[in-house]
Order: C-alpha cells, then structure tokens, then sequence
C-alpha cells in the first residue's frame, strides 16, 4: 500500500515540475527562440533500428592485436574516420609493458583481419610484421597521420594543409 501511495506522489509531483509545464507551454518567454508553429504540429518520424546479432559484430576498442606470425603487436585504442565518416585507420598502442615505453601508431583499416574474431578474447589480425611497427612514426594528436599500410593498399587522403 505504501508503495502505490508513493508511485502516486512521485506521478504527481513530476506531473507539476516545471519540466511538465515547459512541455505545455505553447507560448514564448524573453530571450527564447521557439519553433515554427507548425514544425510543433508535426510528429517527428520513427528512428530506424537495426539489429546486429551477438556473434556478427564485435568492439574493438581494447581488443589485442597480433601479427600473422603472431606477435603482440598491441592494443586498439583508437579508430581514425574520414570527413565522410568511412572508417580509414586504427590507432594501436605499440610495444612498451604495462603502458611504459608504449606509443601510438597508426595503420590501413585495410590490413587488419577479423577473421576468427568471435568473443572479446580473439586477437585482431594485423598484416604487418613487428620490425615494420617498430620502424612507423608515432601518432601525435593534431599533427598531420602517418598510416602504416599493407603493400600496395594504402590510399592518400584529401587533406587541407
């Protein structure tokens, strides 16, 4: 009884907060903008919705890189997106231990392999082997990317100098 008597304020006392009442007011008050009359009228359309199956996709931030003869080649910490938003690069936090003497680098999208990824603990596969990691320079927020590709995919990208 007690629990349905409190749902019943709660109801009520959110039914006279100020946020319900900005809700009902139609008019406008000094320093505000409000919209168009008839944008109010007009209920928004649905968003779409698209169900990904638990096995079909997976994150990858965090998850461990190897290469083809399977050394660590680090972590994924970073995914680099063009203006257009299509997925260009990783950022991979290479060598070190326990993040000491780590740094960034950044390599093709295109050489990376999610082949056999099917939980959390599956390394991602990276076509690159540890010498040519090692030999990739740092990647620098706000500095021009260098990206470390596979042999003959790397494509330049259009950029404002």
């Amino acid at each position: 009884m007690r629990i349905g008597i409190l749902i019943l304020f709660l109801v009520a006392g959110l039914a006279g907060s100020p946020a319900a009442f900005a809700a009902e007011d139609t008019g406008t008050t000094q320093g505000s903008r409000s919209a168009p009359a008839d944008a109010a009228k007009e209920p928004a359309p649905p968003p779409s919705v698209t169900v990904i199956g638990a096995k079909d996709a997976h994150g990858i931030l965090g998850r461990e890189v190897r290469s083809a003869a399977n050394e660590d080649m680090g972590r994924v910490v970073d995914v680099i997106v063009d203006r257009e938003g299509n997925v260009r690069a990783a950022v991979i936090d290479f060598g070190g231990f326990l993040g000491v003497g780590s740094r960034k680098i950044v390599v093709d999208w295109g050489a990376l392999r999610f082949v056999g990824v099917a939980n959390k603990r599956d390394s991602i596969t990276l076509e690159l082997n540890k010498a040519q990691v090692a030999a990739a320079p740092e990647y620098k927020e706000d500095a021009p990317v260098v990206v470390l590709g596979a042999a003959g995919r790397l494509q330049p990208w259009d950029f404002d100098h």
